[in-house]
C-alpha cells in the first residue's frame, strides 16, 4: 500500500490486530464466516479495546434470482437542447410481475435531476434505510457532455436503481414506483404538489444533537459506527491511490505512444537495422494502445465501483446519525419524565411511541447491514477478480510484443552469421546458442 502499512492476512494478523473492515453477519443461525477482501492497516494507535470491537465476520448468500419480481434498466441516453439549457435523458425500462403496478412493462425517459428527487424522498420516507448514493454531478477531469462521463453516468444510475428494486422495503415505495411509471408531465405534476410536503425532520434535532451525548448508546452501533467510519477511510484511501494511477497512465500513455514513431524515424536512415527498428516501434504502439485500454479498465470497471461505496459510505453515516437522533429523543423524553413526573401520563405514552422508533430503527439497520456487507463483498469480489484477469492479459500481451521483438533480433543474427561464414552453405555450429545475441559494433 501506498500509506507503508502492512498487509493483513487474516482476522488475526500475527500481532494481535484485528482488521476493523470485518463485520459480523446478524444471522446468529449462520456458522460460515467468510472475510472481507483484506485491507492494510494504517499506521497509528488505534486503541486494543476499539480494535477488538471493530473485528467480526460474515457470510455471503448468493441472491435468488428466481425469487425477483422487479427488473430495472438504464440505458440509451439521449441530448436535448431546450430553450434555455442542454441536458441528458435516459430510458427508464421497468419489467414486473408486481400486482402493484398496473402493467407488466414500462418504459420512460428520465433526467439526472429526477433521480435527485428520487433519493430525496426515499431518504424523507425511509430515514433509517440505507439509501444508495447517486453519482458526483460534475467530474473534474472529464467535461458533463463527454461520452466517457455520461457512460460511468449511466452505469451508476442503473447500479442505483436496481439496488433499490432489490431492497425489501425502499422497492415498495411509492415515489419509487411514480418515478418508475409516470410520464414526464405526471412525474413533474406530482412533484409540484408534493414539493411543500418536504419532511422537516433533523433540523432543530441536528444542533441539538451535536451538544447531546447519548447515554445509553448500545455498543452494537457504536461498533457500527466504528466500523464505517473505518471502511469509510479504506475505500477513499483506495479510490484517491486509483485516481494518482490513472492519471500516471495516462502521462505513461503519452510518453510511450510518442516514443514509437521516433524508432520508425530512426529506421529510415539505418537500413541495416531497420526491421528490428520497425519491429521495436511496432512493439511499442501495441503497449501503448493496451496501456490506455488498461487505463480504461482502471476508471471505468475498478474505479466506478470504489467510487460508489466512497459515497456509500458517506450515506451509512448520515442514517447513523438519523438513529442517533431518534434516541436522543427517546433520551431526553426519559429525562423530562423523570423530572416532570405530574406529566407523567402523557410522557409515557410518548416514551412508548419512540420507544417504538428506536426498536424499528435498529430492526431497519441491522437488516439493511446484513444486506449491504453481502452486496459489498459479492461486489468487491467480482471487481478484484476481473480486475486481476485484465493486469494478467495486460502483461500476457505485452510479453508476446517484446517476444516478437526477439525472434526479429535472432533472424536478423543468423542472416548476418551466414553471410559472414566463409562457406555459406556450411550448416552453423551446434554449440551455438541462439539466445545469446551479439549486436554488431561499429567497426562490423
Amino acid at each position: 500500500m501506498a500509506d507503508g502499512s502492512a498487509g493483513v492476512t487474516g482476522e488475526d494478523g500475527g500481532d494481535g490486530f484485528k482488521d476493523p473492515l470485518r463485520m459480523p453477519s446478524y444471522d446468529e443461525d449462520e456458522d460460515e464466516e467468510v472475510d472481507i477482501v483484506n485491507f492494510s492497516r494504517s499506521p497509528g494507535g488505534e486503541s486494543a479495546a476499539s480494535t477488538n470491537a471493530l473485528a467480526g465476520s460474515f457470510k455471503i448468500e448468493a441472491a435468488d434470482v428466481d425469487t425477483k419480481d422487479l427488473f430495472v434498466t438504464v440505458d440509451n441516453r439521449e441530448k436535448h437542447a431546450g430553450s434555455f439549457e442542454v441536458y441528458i435523458t435516459y430510458r427508464v425500462t421497468t419489467k414486473t410481475t408486481r400486482g402493484c403496478f398496473d402493467n407488466c412493462e414500462f418504459a420512460v425517459r428520465r433526467r439526472f435531476q429526477d433521480f435527485v428527487w428520487l433519493r430525496q424522498k426515499l431518504t424523507d420516507d425511509h430515514p433509517t434505510h440505507f439509501i444508495p448514493p447517486l453519482p458526483e454531478k460534475t467530474n473534474m477531469r472529464l467535461s458533463r457532455f463527454s461520452n466517457e462521463f455520461l457512460d460511468m453516468r449511466e452505469k451508476a444510475l442503473n447500479s442505483f436503481l436496481n439496488r433499490i428494486a432489490e431492497h425489501p422495503t425502499l422497492s415498495f415505495n411509492e415515489n419509487f414506483q411514480i418515478f418508475l411509471t409516470a410520464k414526464a408531465w405526471e412525474l413533474e405534476t406530482h412533484r409540484r404538489y408534493a414539493k411543500g410536503l418536504v419532511s422537516r425532520v433533523g433540523s432543530s434535532v441536528k444542533t441539538t444533537a451535536e451538544s447531546y451525548r447519548l447515554k445509553n448508546r448500545s455498543p452494537e452501533f457504536t461498533t457500527m459506527a466504528d466500523y464505517v467510519d473505518q471502511f469509510g477511510q479504506k475505500i477513499g484511501s483506495v479510490d484517491r491511490i486509483s485516481q494518482r494511477i490513472v492519471k500516471e497512465q495516462s502521462e505513461y500513455h503519452t510518453e510511450i505512444a510518442a516514443f514509437a514513431p521516433s524508432f520508425e524515424l530512426w529506421s529510415d536512415s539505418e537500413t541495416d537495422v531497420a526491421d528490428i527498428l520497425h519491429s521495436i516501434a511496432m512493439c511499442l504502439e501495441k503497449c501503448a494502445n493496451f496501456t490506455r485500454l488498461e487505463n480504461v479498465v482502471q476508471q471505468d470497471d475498478f474505479g466506478s465501483v470504489i467510487k460508489e461505496y466512497v459515497l456509500y459510505a458517506d450515506a451509512m453515516k448520515n442514517v447513523l446519525k438519523k438513529r442517533d437522533s431518534i434516541q436522543m429523543e427517546y433520551e431526553q423524553c426519559l429525562d423530562e419524565l423523570n423530572r416532570k413526573k405530574n406529566e407523567r401520563e402523557h410522557l409515557q405514552k410518548q416514551l412508548e411511541v419512540l420507544n417504538d422508533r428506536t426498536e424499528v430503527a435498529n430492526a431497519d439497520l441491522k437488516a439493511d447491514m446484513d444486506r449491504w456487507n453481502k452486496t459489498k463483498r459479492k461486489d468487491i469480489k467480482e471487481l478484484f477478480t476481473s480486475w486481476a484477469e485484465g493486469r494478467m492479459k495486460y502483461y500476457d500481451l505485452c510479453l508476446s510484443s517484446w517476444e516478437d521483438v526477439i525472434k526479429t533480433l535472432q533472424t536478423k543474427k543468423q542472416d548476418e552469421d551466414q553471410l559472414d561464414s566463409p562457406d555459406s552453405n556450411e550448416p552453423a555450429s551446434e554449440t551455438s546458442d541462439p539466445e545469446i545475441l551479439e549486436y554488431p559494433t561499429q567497426d562490423t
